[in-house]
């Protein structure tokens, strides 16, 4: 089902320029952030028009990007526990998970932290904007010097 859709959705969007379709295994994205924001409906309403056909899928929204999913009681956040859960790392006081996002559909990943307590949310905006996560970057370059901030503290500290 789901690459009959991403299928479908490579065919009617392959003349609308900077669209991306991504088959992301168990959904499928619908990127425009490189399209022409006068095309932006379009690719909406093409979407909306294929989901008709495939009632066990919903469409979800994140930053420029149509997420076309399963009609599941799944998200980051139950992901995170999932995880946290199978790798037996749930209350485990030497772990300590970090999730770092720059969508909405990130702030269940958050959320679930907080809630728990059980490690940090870090939002990557360039804008502040209201979120569950405990900290903010500002960019992917940010990221990656916080990522390797992480690293040489481990390796300092390591016997």
């Amino acid at each position: 089902m789901i690459d009959e859709v991403f299928r479908s959705l490579v065919e009617i969007t392959k003349e609308i320029k900077g669209a991306e379709v991504e088959n992301n295994k168990f959904c499928v994205s619908v990127h425009y952030r490189n399209v022409d924001e006068q095309s932006w409906t379009t690719i909406a309403q093409y979407v909306h028009n294929i989901l008709k056909d495939y009632p066990r899928l919903r469409l979800t929204h994140g930053r420029k990007v149509l997420e076309v999913r399963p009609v599941l009681d799944w998200d980051k956040g139950k992901a995170v526990e999932f995880l946290l859960e199978s790798l037996g790392l749930s209350n485990c006081d030497d772990v300590l998970p970090i999730y770092v996002g720059d969508d909405r559909t990130d702030e269940d990943a958050f959320k679930v932290l907080r809630e728990v307590n059980r490690g940090y949310g870090i939002l990557v905006s360039s804008a502040p904007k209201e979120s569950t996560a405990f900290y903010s970057l500002r960019d992917p370059s940010e990221v990656m010097e916080f990522l390797k901030s992480l690293v040489l503290w481990k390796e300092s500290s390591s016997p």
